[in-house]
């Protein structure tokens, strides 16, 4: 009977072992869950901290280039940094936080080269703007071929002179890394009347090739015939068909935001409306996705680490994906520059409507002031 006994609480014992190491994994499998979150937590804060102490040392310097004069009434409360135009008075809106995104017309991992021109050309050009008050997200598309004020620079790196060119040069002159972010950032601020921009992301072209896969592919109708954009004998052969309803994985992705037939007048501008279409539907793909999965911009980021150049730190990242999921975002809040395509003496010339640029920037930057109140 004892041995019986024994064999029972025996047979007991492994019965109840069964049942805890299940229990004491789940319990382990929770306690890392709980800290993966609680450090995610904390780096969203940190982001937030540092995106406001940007946000507070950036201040617009909007050139008064269609200024009126003031009232008496209006310059007894006149306020550094207003603006009076057609009549109405406007403030810069301090808490919006606007990003640069370039397109590098390059392959592979970034790396470091020498002095010259060799930095590769912005093909893609966006200003992302968050407005914390309206809650919208919104996209400016920069035509590649803007004639800019471009800052020239020699082999050595030393600066020669500015010139009026397409701005997607300026990222080529510098090393290829921060320097020439820095330069383009410079020109596109310029051409914005010096407003600020609180963080910049060039990332070669390929990396659209992952970051496409990993939302696993981005539907759309084709808005014109697209050919293979990769080097190689079938570079140019069409994939894809105008009206087209496809979904495209990462490859095909990288042709429809790559592909240009330089021979077609005007093929720049319909390369940037396909990329603005793109875009769009990345954006709003992956704003569904980051809604069940926090995490998500940061996978994203870590993704395309070795192909991107940034000054937006991992936490800033955390920070803006959470805090975007509230904003509205569609197709109406995508905009363009408005002007007129030229053929230059050997390339395109975009040349941009400086009155149209001006009321958009008032329109999405600037919020009416009420000097009654």
């Amino acid at each position: 009977m004892k041995i019986k006994r024994k064999r029972r609480s025996r047979h007991r014992h492994r019965h109840r072992s069964r049942y805890r190491k299940p229990l004491l994994a789940f319990g382990l499998l929770l306690a890392i869950v709980l800290v993966l979150m609680a450090a995610y937590g904390a780096v969203r804060e940190i982001g937030k901290s540092n995106l406001r102490k940007k946000a507070a040392a950036a201040r617009p310097q909007m050139v008064q280039a269609k200024a009126q004069e003031l009232t008496e009434e209006e310059e007894a409360v006149w306020q550094e940094g207003w603006i009076k135009y057609q009549d109405r008075i406007y403030a810069y809106n301090e808490d919006i936080l606007t990003f640069l995104f370039m397109g590098i017309d390059k392959g592979g991992d970034v790396a470091e080269v020498a002095e010259g021109t060799d930095g590769g050309q912005a093909d893609a050009l966006f200003l992302l703007i968050l407005n914390p008050h309206e809650k919208t997200i919104e996209v400016i598309g920069i035509n590649r071929n803007t004639m800019a004020d471009v800052d020239i620079y020699n082999e050595e790196g030393a600066y020669v002179t500015t010139a009026t060119a397409q701005i997607a040069v300026q990222h080529g002159f510098g090393n290829g890394v921060e320097e020439s972010c820095e330069y383009q950032l410079k020109a596109v601020q310029r051409l914005f009347y010096n407003l600020p921009v609180h963080g910049y992301a060039a990332v070669h072209m390929d990396a659209v090739i992952s970051l496409t896969d990993l939302l696993g592919g981005i539907e759309l109708t084709a808005l014109e015939d697209v050919g293979v954009a990769f080097e190689g004998k079938e570079k140019g052969k069409i994939i894809i068909h105008e009206g087209d309803h496809v979904v495209l994985d990462g490859e095909k992705a990288y042709s429809y935001v790559r592909f240009r037939d330089v021979k077609v007048d005007g093929s720049a501008d319909m390369r940037l409306k396909r990329q603005q279409q793109f875009l769009g539907e990345f954006i709003q793909k992956a704003k569904a996705q980051t809604a069940k999965d926090i995490t998500l911009p940061v996978k994203m980021y870590q993704e395309i680490t070795k192909q991107m150049v940034t000054d937006v730190t991992v936490d800033e990242v955390a920070y803006l994906a959470s805090t975007a999921l509230d904003y509205r975002f569609d197709k109406s809040r995508f905009y363009s520059l408005e002007g007129e395509t030229i053929m230059g003496e050997k390339f395109e010339e975009f040349y941009v409507d400086e009155d149209v640029l001006y009321d958009m920037i008032l329109d999405i930057f600037y919020e009416p002031v009420d000097t009654q109140e």
